[in-house]
C-alpha cells in the first residue's frame, strides 16, 4: 500500500502574508532513496509520487480521497498561531515594558 500524509502547510518564512493557509496537502511519502547521478552528479530517483502533492480545501476532503484510493495515510494536525494584536503606540504606553 501506498503511504502517504496530509498537513497543513506552513505560512512562508519569507513573507509577511496568510494567503493559502487555508488548504490542506496529500503528499506521498518516499517509496526509495534519492542517488546521485555518477555522470553528472544530480540527485534523483526513480520514486514519481514524490513529485505529487494533492491540495484540499478541508482535512476531511483529503482523508476521503485517501480512503477511497485505499491509501495509508497519517494526519499531522496544525498548530495553532496565538496573534496578539499590537499597535504602534504601545511602544510608548506607560504599561509596556522589554522583557
Amino acid at each position: 500500500m501506498t503511504q502517504c500524509r496530509i498537513f497543513k502547510p506552513s505560512k512562508n518564512a519569507m513573507q509577511s502574508g496568510r494567503a493559502n493557509l487555508a488548504t490542506w496537502v496529500l503528499e506521498f511519502e518516499p517509496t526509495e532513496a534519492k542517488q546521485a547521478d555518477r555522470l553528472m552528479g544530480w540527485i534523483g530517483s526513480g520514486d514519481m509520487n514524490g513529485q505529487l502533492k494533492l491540495t484540499f480545501p478541508s482535512k476531511e476532503q483529503a482523508i476521503e480521497y485517501a480512503r477511497n484510493k485505499n491509501l495509508t495515510y497519517r494526519v499531522q494536525e496544525a498548530k495553532t498561531r496565538n496573534i496578539r494584536p499590537k499597535s504602534y503606540s504601545e511602544n510608548f504606553s506607560p504599561r509596556f515594558r522589554f522583557q
